[in-house]
Formats: C-alpha cells, sequence, structure tokens
C-alpha cells in the first residue's frame, strides 16, 4: 500500500496547493479591485509633464484619471478592433478603438484612445463631424500598452488595422514620432456627431478565485475521504485472511 499512498498524498498536496494559490489570487485581485476603484473615482489631476514620463511606473500610474489640453493631429489615427470591453458596458459588439496623437499645449506628443466606432464606420469619411482641429480639453485615464497575445493576429499596418492597443508601435509604423510610453483612454469631450465614442471606465473584473479555492480544496476533501475507506477496506481483507495453522 506504500506506492498508493504516495501517490495519493502527491496529489492531496497538488489540489490543497492549487487552493491556496487560488486565495493568493483572491487577495491579489480584491487589492487590485480596491486600487482601482479608488483611482478612478478619484478627481483628474493634470497630465503629467514629458520631463516625468520616463519616470512613471504602470503598477503605479495606471488607470489614473488626467486633465489636459491637447490638439490631434489632422487625418492622422489607427484603428485597433475589439470585440468589446470588460471596462466599458456601454460597448457592445465588434467594432474599433480609434487611437490618435495629440500635441500638448505645453510641447509632447501623446497617443490618445478617441473612443469606439462600431463596425462599418471605421473610415473617418463617415464621421466628419467628429474631426476637430483645435486644442480642446480632454480628460481620460492613464492606460499601459497591451501585450500581443499567442493568439492574437499580427498588426496590418497596410490597412491600418492593430488588435493590440500598443501606442508605441502604432506610433512607429504610423511615424508619429517620440510619443508617451502610455496612452489616455478618454472618457470626455464627445466629439460632434457622437464618433468616436468616448466614455467613464467602470470597474467589471471577475473575481471567482474564492470559488476555485473551495473546488480545489473539496477535491483534496473528496480524495482523502475516498482513500481512507478504500484503506479501511484493504485492512478489512487483510485482517479477514485465513489463518496459519
Amino acid at each position: 500500500m506504500v506506492g498508493p499512498a504516495i501517490a495519493a498524498l502527491i496529489v492531496f498536496m497538488g489540489l490543497v496547493g492549487l487552493g491556496l494559490w487560488q486565495l493568493d489570487r483572491l487577495a491579489w485581485k480584491e487589492g487590485l479591485i480596491d486600487t482601482l476603484g479608488q483611482r478612478l473615482a478619484a478627481a483628474p489631476s493634470a497630465l503629467p509633464p514629458p520631463a516625468s514620463w520616463s519616470g512613471l511606473a504602470q503598477a503605479a500610474d495606471e488607470f489614473r484619471r488626467v486633465r489636459f489640453a491637447a490638439r490631434l493631429l489632422p487625418h492622422e489615427e489607427a484603428l485597433v478592433f475589439t470585440s468589446g470591453s470588460a471596462f466599458r458596458p456601454d460597448v457592445s459588439g465588434s467594432g474599433y478603438w480609434v487611437f490618435a496623437p495629440a500635441q500638448l499645449a505645453g510641447g509632447g506628443l501623446i497617443v490618445v484612445d478617441r473612443g469606439f466606432v462600431p463596425e462599418g464606420r471605421q473610415d473617418p469619411a463617415t464621421r466628419t463631424a467628429g474631426e476637430v482641429d483645435a486644442a480642446i480639453d480632454m480628460i481620460g485615464v492613464m492606460r499601459w500598452p497591451e501585450a500581443s497575445g499567442w493568439f492574437m493576429p499580427n498588426p496590418d499596418p497596410a490597412h491600418n488595422l492593430w488588435f493590440a492597443r500598443d501606442p508605441l508601435a502604432i506610433a512607429q509604423a504610423k511615424r508619429w514620432g517620440a510619443v508617451a510610453p502610455f496612452f489616455v483612454e478618454l472618457e470626455s469631450p464627445t466629439p460632434p456627431g457622437g464618433l468616436p465614442q468616448p466614455g467613464p471606465l467602470l470597474i467589471n473584473l471577475p473575481n471567482d478565485h474564492l470559488q476555485y479555492a473551495m473546488t480545489w480544496f473539496g477535491l483534496a476533501a473528496v480524495l482523502a475521504v475516498s482513500f481512507a475507506f478504500w484503506l479501511r477496506s484493504r485492512w478489512r481483507q487483510e485482517g479477514s485472511g485465513p489463518s496459519e495453522s
């Protein structure tokens, strides 16, 4: 019975380890939700000046609400495909995020996510009312570049199409020049005509880690009980065997 006992112990420890890992993830997710809630509920502050951009960090500065004045460069934008957003419940169905370079009033170039356009409205000619050739006051949330996933299609600059919200890669391909290491997802203003559609971010992160932890702990308990019954039956079988003369 030594072999089965060792195997059962290894599996039991693995299940318990997975449960403890999910509890760690639960604490991390609760902390993340609390941090995001505080940052998104705070009043917008001034956008950090370009001289400080190199010292910004994603962990400390992402999802910070900022306010700034900038002028969108005319006839310059990039489309990033999306099938929906966990932070924008007002966005449904497939469409595109419109990324555009904006010249800050005090100097410096920043990429802004102007908002969402549905399928069929990606051509700027279908939403000319939203093109504003003047400096405007903007409010948005600082975001850091998204990494490309294993199953994410490659960008198609020839057709002005991207699949990851990476302002640095987009700016390089579009030859916009040096831009901020982050982008700003705009909340306002809504342009004339309503497109691209900006909007506030809302926390809507799934948090099922406690349920997952209970599942792993439950499987570990079932394994322990099942092994105990099996062990008891083996002892009974050995105890009821024929005795020696």
